[in-house]
């Protein structure tokens, strides 16, 4: 596969069969095979690689090749996190999401408008008015989704329901929509051996870059302190932003509540109380 995509014989391959493998190409480059879960999703991560890269702020692996089911990547070797790696990746996140997109829902270049999370769908429809599209797009599409694989129980549902009639007011200041990694945990964060991070998995579009913040948080990142120190010394944050945490991280905890269960259910659950007590 890897010799298909990119033109260069492999000459041997990791242990691991599955996907993504480590392959190495002739001449001993050593990269990533990574096979798409659901039609369209090669398409949707090699549009936001590619969207990414073009800011020119945070670095991501290279494509080397891909079709609609299969794609290369340049293997990073990785290194341990440290406190000025921390900080030069909060400055090029600032950046990244300074870069823009053309509106909120924004898909990738070249990205389709049905993309994924995970393995979830994510629907990149576009909006002007940031409160009303993630209410729409990234809140109550999950709810119901979760309601229906018996996740969340339908009385349970009222709750998100009152966040979203409430998010003019809990949305803080308008922002112009931010160019997005989407999908911004701590497993898509590779700490490289040269001491520069690399975003993996994105989930790309166009969005409030506080989403990225507040998902960055919630399944802990090294030296997060850092990280939001060198954002801010580039982009400050407006007022309130911690408040605001728990209303950003509704959309990755209903997605987790899809795929993966009630407990995940009930910290959404959580943190839409949260937002509302503010």
């Amino acid at each position: 596969m890897a010799s298909r995509l990119t033109g260069r014989p492999a000459t041997g391959a990791g242990a691991a069969s599955g996907s993504p493998a480590e392959v190495t190409l002739d001449g001993g480059t050593p990269v990533m095979v990574k096979r798409g879960d659901a039609p369209g999703a090669v398409r949707a991560e090699v549009a936001g690689l590619r969207w990414l890269a073009a800011a020119g702020a945070v670095r991501v692996p290279a494509v080397l090749g891909h079709d609609e089911r299969w794609m290369v990547t340049e293997r990073v070797p990785t290194g341990r996190p440290g406190p000025e790696a921390a900080l030069r990746f909060g400055q090029g996140l600032a950046k990244l999401h300074a870069a823009g997109a053309p509106h909120f829902g924004a898909a990738p270049p070249g990205g389709p408008e049905d993309a994924y999370i995970g393995r979830a769908p994510m629907r990149n429809a576009p909006g002007t008015d940031w409160p009303h599209w993630y209410a729409e797009h990234r809140v109550l599409p999950y709810v119901r989704a979760a309601v229906e694989r018996g996740t969340l129980r339908p009385a349970e549902a009222g709750v998100f329901e009152r966040v979203c009639a409430r998010l003019p007011e809990l949305a803080g200041p308008a922002e112009p929509p931010a160019r997005l990694h989407g999908d911004l945990w701590n497993g898509n964060v590779l700490w490289g051996a040269d001491g520069a991070v690399r975003l993996i998995d994105p989930a790309a579009h166009g969005g409030h870059r506080e989403t990225d913040l507040a998902m960055l948080g919630l399944f802990g990142c090294p030296h997060l302190d850092r990280v939001l120190a060198g954002y801010e010394e580039v982009a400050p944050f407006a007022e309130g932003r911690r408040e605001r945490v728990a209303l950003h991280q509704l959309f990755p905890l209903l997605v987790h509540a899809v795929l993966f269960g009630r407990g995940y259910a009930e910290q959404a659950l959580t943190a839409a109380q949260e937002a509302l007590a503010h």
